[in-house]
C-alpha cells in the first residue's frame, strides 16, 4: 500500500470516530521536513494534517494518564502501542475511553544519525522508502541507507505492528525475529566495577537536572509528586552535584522495574545526549530473567512487582541461614 494511500485511510478513520471522541492525538508535519509534531485533532480539518512517517518518532501514550477521564483516540505505533498496554495493565486508563488507530511500523529515523551523514540544516524535503532516506539538499538529492539512520530500538524491535489497535492502518510489517541478546550491556558489563563508576560519573556530570527524561515518560504517571520535587519527605536536594543526580536516575530506573517498555523517549528527549536507557534496560533484562517477563506485551498479563507468590520459580529464598 503506498504511503500517501495508508494516510488518507487512516484520516478517514479519525474522522469516521471523531464525533464520539473528544479529540485524538497523532502527527503532524513540524517545522521542517524531517520533524513531525504531536497535534491534538478536534476537527475534521485538523485531521486533514495527519502524516505518519520515519519521522512520527514520539510516543504519544505519554499524555494518555494526565487525559484519563477524556474520551480519547491515539495514533500508535508498536512500540507505543506496548505503553498504551502498561497503562491498562496497572489499572491507570480505561480501555472503554480509549479508540487507538495502530500503525504498522518500518523503524523511526535518530536525526543524530542523519546529522553526521548530511546537513539537515539545509534540508528541504525528505522522502521515505522501505530502504532508502531520500533528502533535497541545496546541491541535489542525498540517498541514505533507511538501516543506517535508524533508532537503535528499532533495530532490536520484535513488534513492529501494534499489540492493540481499534483500528489497524495498513498491511502488517513481518516481524525481524531478532531476540534481544541486550549486546549494549554485555559490552558494558565486560568493563571492571571502577571503569564502569566511572563511566557513569562522566555522563552523570552532564546532568542538568531538567527532568525531561521523567517528563518523556509514559510510565511515569507520579510526576506531581515526584521524589524529585517532593520536600515531605526530602528524597532529594536542588544542589547540582554528582550524587544527587546519580540518585535520582537510579531511583527513576527502580520505580520503572518492569514497567518500561523501552520506547526510548527518557534518552531521546535527554538535551546532553546521556545514555540512560542503558539503566532501564539493565532491570527489564533482570526481569525477564527472573520472572520471564516484559513490560507492555499481554493485556492480560499482572506486571511481577505488582503480585506476590510464597514461591518464585527462579528465587530460592527459603531455608538461608541469617
Amino acid at each position: 500500500m503506498a504511503e500517501n494511500d495508508r494516510i488518507q485511510r487512516l484520516i478517514a478513520a479519525v474522522k469516521a470516530e471523531l464525533p464520539k471522541l473528544d479529540f485524538v492525538l497523532g502527527y503532524g508535519r513540524g517545522f521542517d521536513a524531517l520533524h513531525a509534531t504531536p497535534i491534538t485533532v478536534r476537527t475534521e480539518a485538523d485531521a486533514d494534517k495527519l502524516i505518519f512517517d520515519a519521522t512520527c518518532v514520539e510516543n504519544l501514550a505519554t499524555s494518555l494518564y494526565a487525559m484519563r477521564g477524556k474520551r480519547i483516540g491515539i495514533v500508535v505505533k508498536g512500540c507505543d502501542s506496548r505503553s498504551v498496554v502498561e497503562l491498562m495493565q496497572e489499572k491507570l486508563l480505561d480501555r472503554a475511553n480509549l479508540v487507538v488507530f495502530g500503525m504498522p511500523c518500518q523503524g523511526v529515523i535518530d536525526l543524530a544519525k542523519v546529522r553526521v551523514r548530511a546537513d539537515i540544516a539545509q534540508a528541504r524535503g525528505a522522502e521515505f522508502t522501505e530502504t532508502e532516506v531520500r533528502l533535497l539538499l541545496p546541491e541535489g538529492e542525498r540517498v541514505l541507507s533507511r538501516q543506517d539512520v535508524l533508532a537503535d530500538k528499532c533495530l532490536r524491535c520484535r513488534y513492529p505492528n501494534p499489540l492493540i489497535a481499534d483500528h489497524l492502518i495498513g498491511p502488517e510489517v513481518e516481524p525481524k525475529g531478532v531476540e534481544d541478546t541486550y549486546a549494549d550491556l554485555e559490552g558494558f558489563e565486560k568493563l571492571n566495577p571502577q571503569e564502569r563508576f566511572d563511566f557513569w560519573k562522566r555522563q552523570m556530570s552532564r546532568c542538568i537536572r531538567c527532568y525531561a527524561c521523567r517528563n518523556a515518560c509514559p510510565l511515569c504517571v507520579c510526576k506531581h509528586v515526584c521524589l524529585a520535587d517532593s520536600r515531605e519527605p526530602h528524597w532529594l536536594s536542588a544542589e547540582a552535584t554528582l550524587q544527587e543526580k546519580w540518585l535520582f536516575q537510579v531511583m527513576h530506573a527502580l520505580h520503572l522495574a518492569g514497567r518500561c517498555t523501552e520506547c526510548g523517549e527518557c534518552q531521546r528527549s535527554c538535551p546532553m545526549g546521556i545514555p540512560i536507557l542503558l539503566l532501564k534496560r539493565k532491570m527489564n533484562r533482570e526481569l525477564k530473567e527472573v520472572f520471564n517477563y516484559e513490560a507492555g506485551v499481554d493485556p492480560e498479563a499482572v506486571p511481577p512487582l505488582h503480585t506476590f507468590q510464597m514461591e518464585e520459580e527462579k528465587i530460592k529464598d527459603r531455608g538461608l541461614l541469617w
